[in-house]
């Protein structure tokens, strides 16, 4: 019994270390300026700490957006929701064969820095990946966020 309880406990202090909200404050000024430049009209803005990554959601325009910055300011990558509808056409066959009968609970289109696009789709704790032809890539299970 002890044992499963320090287990449970390193589980929840790795998880919660793993993201962690944060104070605007908190974030390094040359962050927040790569932020501010790239989204003036942002709304609604909420920051995290992911390891020494900072990541910052917020709406522009009714559409939800994730970034994720490092400590320099350096754009990691650009996360958009988009509509279930706006997946590729090979994602949506690939959820129907392997996914039947489970909803999407949200859809978004993934840039990295250099340009290179992914497609993400939430299906109950569970995100899969695919490139931009539609192709399967992989499956990670969600981290919880508090």
């Amino acid at each position: 019994m002890r044992k499963t309880v320090v287990i449970l406990i390193a589980l929840l202090i790795g998880t919660t270390a793993y993201s962690q909200k944060v104070k605007e404050k908190n974030v390094p000024n040359v962050v927040k300026m790569a932020f501010s430049k790239a989204y003036p009209n942002a709304d609604d803005i909420e920051w995290e700490k992911e390891g020494t990554n900072y990541e910052v959601e917020f709406e522009t325009d009714e559409v939800e957006y994730s970034v994720l910055y490092d400590a320099n300011g350096v754009l990691i990558e650009t996360e958009i929701e988009i509509k279930n509808s706006q997946l590729p056409e090979k994602v949506k066959e690939y959820l129907k064969v392997n996914y039947a009968n489970k909803k999407i609970r949200e859809a978004s289109k993934i840039t990295d820095a250099k340009g290179i696009v992914t497609y993400e789709a939430e299906i109950k704790g569970i995100d899969l990946i695919f490139d931009a032809n539609g192709n399967f890539v992989k499956e990670v299970k969600k981290q919880t966020k508090d």
